[in-house]
């Protein structure tokens, strides 16, 4: 499935959480899918982007799902990844799922009163955000790198061609 179409799916299942365990479910699948895209293009995208993609695989890999049945009967959204078609929206969509996850999070970690989840709310919320931060460095990449092929005038290269011929 293409990356686009999963993390809108991401976003849709976060928002329709109910409890604590399922946005922590929700935040751990959206961590999966981060790691899983910056695996990808750290592999097979722009070479500009594939360092800092190679960070992002690996935030967060040592997390454990919690036992949650929606994470134990599906297994994660991110292992139907297929492809990127558009590095930017897919990066730009992925950002918003990480601060909408972090963002539930913080909510949980502010209802909860037991003492484990909270710290487990804590250590999803640092994944989140640092994956948030290298997120935004891809961003920052690519902006850098498209400002580099348009030169200083933003893609203008000369005079713009006439209608009625040279």
């Amino acid at each position: 499935m293409e990356a686009e179409r999963l993390i809108e799916a991401g976003r849709r299942a976060l928002a329709d959480s109910r409890g604590a365990l399922d946005v922590m479910a929700e935040a751990w699948q959206a961590q999966a899918l981060a790691r899983t895209v910056g695996s990808r293009l750290a592999l097979f995208g722009p070479m500009e982007l594939r360092g800092e993609a190679r960070a992002l695989g690996e935030i967060g890999g040592g997390c454990v799902a919690p036992d949650h049945p929606a994470v134990l009967s599906r297994g994660t959204r991110a292992a139907q990844l297929s492809q990127i078609a558009d590095v930017r929206a897919a990066l730009t969509g992925l950002a918003l799922l990480l601060g909408e996850a972090g963002i539930a999070l913080v909510s949980v970690a502010c209802d909860t009163g037991e003492d484990g989840l909270y710290w487990q709310c804590i250590e999803a919320m640092d994944a989140a955000d640092e994956s948030l931060d290298r997120v935004h460095g891809l961003l920052r990449r690519l902006a850098e790198r498209e400002r580099e092929r348009d030169g200083p005038y933003g893609g203008i290269r000369g005079p713009a061609p006439s209608a009625a011929g040279p």
